[in-house]
């Protein structure tokens, strides 16, 4: 019968080995590994191993002697059967099972919150269009219409790609045509709302109108009976005819004096 020909894969790598057979190299302590390179849990007792940097199980875990199993270079059942020079090898665990799991959280703690160097800068914003060129966007059915003419005559005139040509419309042709058709759809409704508000602003104007000339004219009133009123009224209470005669208004003769003559005055003529 002859002999396969097929080369060996490499094997599975089982957890616990019956072999006696001891690696000649010294132990690996498991201290000189970092604490996410091996894990000390008894249920999955493993490390990567330095040779093939693959995480290979420990046996023993329990026991006096610890050691790594027989195992491959290879993936089990894909690469070729490549015996590990680090197989049989034995471990030395100086590591504590409460220190190995708090520098484990410890170091997970702070990778967590460790934030990148590297700075991501936002894309500046493009500048805002001045307000001089924009260009009021229409109320009108018929404004719509004609911003709507005049850019099809420009928009075919260019030699833009993507320009207005037959029934191909580009973004702002489109966008103007919705508007048109928009606004008249609308415009029957708007000119009639419109047209509400004009009436009821021009009530309310009539109203405000009213109510100031009314207010006008009673003001006027209350000035004219204050002016009006008899002067006794308004003098004071001492001297009613000294008071009336001090506010008359009179025309004072060339050379004369006043009727009220001071120490300063002249009491001649010279």
């Amino acid at each position: 019968m002859p002999a396969s020909t097929a080369e060996p894969t490499a094997r599975y790598r089982r957890t616990r080995t019956r072999s006696r057979n001891i690696n000649p190299r010294p132990a690996l302590a498991v201290s000189t590994l970092k604490p996410h390179q091996y894990d000390l849990r008894p249920s999955s007792a493993s490390l990567i191993c330095p040779d093939c940097r693959t995480w290979v199980p420990i046996t023993g875990i329990r026991a006096t002697k610890q050691k790594l199993v027989p195992h491959d270079t290879g993936t089990a059942g894909r690469d070729a059967a490549v015996r590990c020079q680090g197989s049989n090898r034995l471990i030395s665990v100086d590591v504590a099972f409460e220190t190995w799991q708090k520098r484990l959280e410890d170091g997970g703690t702070e990778a967590a919150g460790r934030r990148s160097a590297r700075q991501h800068y936002k894309p500046l914003p493009a500048p805002a269009r001045p307000i001089t060129s924009m260009t009021p966007e229409p109320v009108h059915a018929d404004d719509a219409l004609a911003a709507y003419r005049q850019h099809l005559k420009q928009c075919r005139k260019s030699s833009a790609a993507g320009r207005c040509g037959g029934t191909r419309r580009c973004a702002d042709g489109a966008r103007l045509a919705r508007l048109y058709e928009q606004l008249l759809r609308t415009q029957l409704r708007r000119d009639r709302v419109r047209q509400e508000l004009t009436a009821v602003q021009a009530r309310l104007d009539r109203r405000y109108a009213a109510a100031a000339a009314k207010n006008t004219a009673a003001e006027w009133a209350r000035h004219t009976e204050a002016t009006t009123e008899p002067k006794k009224s308004t003098a004071k209470r001492s001297g009613t005819e000294v008071e009336e005669a001090n506010n008359a208004c009179r025309l004072h003769p060339a050379h004369t004096v006043s009727e009220y003559r001071g120490p300063s005055l002249p009491l001649l003529n010279t």
